[in-house]
């Protein structure tokens, strides 16, 4: 039995239930005779490079389990991008140096792509140092967009608030006796799992006409095209999007009119607008009145309208790692496998860190329309047992408690 500290990280953008996954870890870390010590890293792997560690034994057991229902990262995020330790090596001795001074022997990293990047560096960095420490990417991202796995924790709550969102907006645009058209824009850069969770929407009957993702090549002719034949038709027209639709050239139409967008430190475009430039291009071309509506944050915040499927999956992801390890795996990602049957039910699935980093997962061609503006029956049988079951979030005065977490500052 290997013996020794854990540190337990959350990375990249916050989910609805990425706590989930970490308490489930942090649970198992502390039941568990191989885990001495258990520490969260304070704002991820920025908290081991400059060891700001909490102290998770000194929390109540208790105030922990409402992390099960508390969105967002209660250990705190970031967005910091290690170098390649063939060019750099400096952050990785560091880390090395903190797990030789907390004798941590495991390590948990919960987050999406960049972050079983960074998970894959520090083992392999472990390895040729011939330090043993057993090292394990927790999956998370509402994109959906992780290789190897059905789907990925954080993904079935988002597109459950999207959906039933978008049916409350399909609503609204059907007050009034005037003609509108809606454009709902979606997260979503390269992968458009979440914009095609609006179809859900419309599998009940209060969904967009229209849905594009980044799948297929956006034309700004045929969108007009689309939009009139409809509107011609029923005087309402409901579009969602996704934030990353791009034209035959590879620019992304967020960009059109203000030039190359900013870049954040992993070199990703920071996305946005892609409603606003529609709407005016709609109403330019087509002379009615338009509505575009972004989803923002809330789609990875809306822990009131979580998928208790996936929170209760999240947190299974979370004790699958540390268990894992302390039986000796090391250099994988938890992900699902879903079992054959007309029941839904999904099996944990341990994937090599090396084929997951930075390799995305995009939505099947065949499950979108032949004309790239729809969403097919395949992705409906898919989606739809993702958002089952309705959060057990606990109340208090009409309001949810959060987990309220005392984040001591191990010495």
């Amino acid at each position: 039995m290997l013996k020794g500290a854990c540190i337990i990280g959350q990375s990249g953008g916050p989910t609805s239930v990425i706590n989930a996954s970490a308490f489930g870890a942090i649970e198992a870390g502390l039941e568990s005779d191989a885990i001495t010590k258990v520490y969260g890293a304070a704002n991820g792997i920025r908290g081991v490079l400059d060891d700001k560690l909490y102290d998770m034994d000194a929390e109540d057991i208790n105030e922990l389990r409402h992390m099960l229902y508390t969105p967002s990262s209660a250990l705190g995020s970031c967005r910091y991008k290690l170098k390649d330790p063939d060019v750099d090596d400096t952050d990785y001795k560091r880390i090395l140096e903190i797990f030789k001074k907390r004798d941590v022997r495991y390590f948990f990293y919960n987050g999406g792509n960049d972050s079983m990047d960074t998970c894959n560096k520090i083992s392999k960095f472990m390895q040729k140092s011939g330090y043993e420490c057993r090292v394990m990417g927790i999956p998370k991202t509402i994109d959906n967009d992780l290789f190897g796995t059905d789907h990925c924790p954080g993904y079935g709550s988002a597109a459950k608030y999207i959906a039933t969102s978008t049916m409350e907006v399909y609503q609204d645009a059907r007050v009034y006796d005037i003609g509108m058209v809606t454009i709902l824009e979606i997260m979503g850069r390269h992968a458009g799992w979440l914009a095609a969770s609006s179809a859900l929407a419309s599998h009940a009957r209060f969904g967009p006409d229209l849905i594009y993702l980044p799948e297929v090549t956006f034309d700004m002719g045929l969108f007009i095209k689309d939009v009139k034949n409809i509107y011609e038709k029923q005087g309402k027209v409901v579009v969602a999007v996704s934030e990353g639709i791009h034209d035959k050239d590879g620019l992304f139409i967020s960009e059109y009119g203000q030039g190359t967008s900013e870049k954040d430190s992993f070199g990703h475009s920071q996305l946005g607008g892609v409603d606003n430039i529609l709407s005016n291009v709609v109403k330019r071309e087509l002379g009615v009145k338009v509505r575009g509506i972004e989803f923002s944050l809330l789609q990875r915040a809306a822990s009131h309208c979580a998928s208790q499927t996936d929170i209760d999956e999240s947190y299974m992801a979370g004790r699958a790692a540390v268990e894992n390890a302390v039986n000796g795996v090391t250099d994988k990602m938890v992900g699902f496998e879903r079992v054959e049957g007309k029941e839904y039910k999904c099996n944990i699935k341990l994937l090599d860190l090396t084929y997951v980093a930075n390799t995305e997962k995009k939505v099947p061609r065949e499950w979108i329309n032949t004309a790239g503006n729809g969403i097919n029956q395949q992705f409906i049988d898919y989606a739809l047992p993702l958002i089952q079951g309705e959060t057990k979030q606990v109340k208090e005065n009409g309001l949810p408690r959060f987990a309220k977490l005392k984040k001591v500052i191990a010495k």
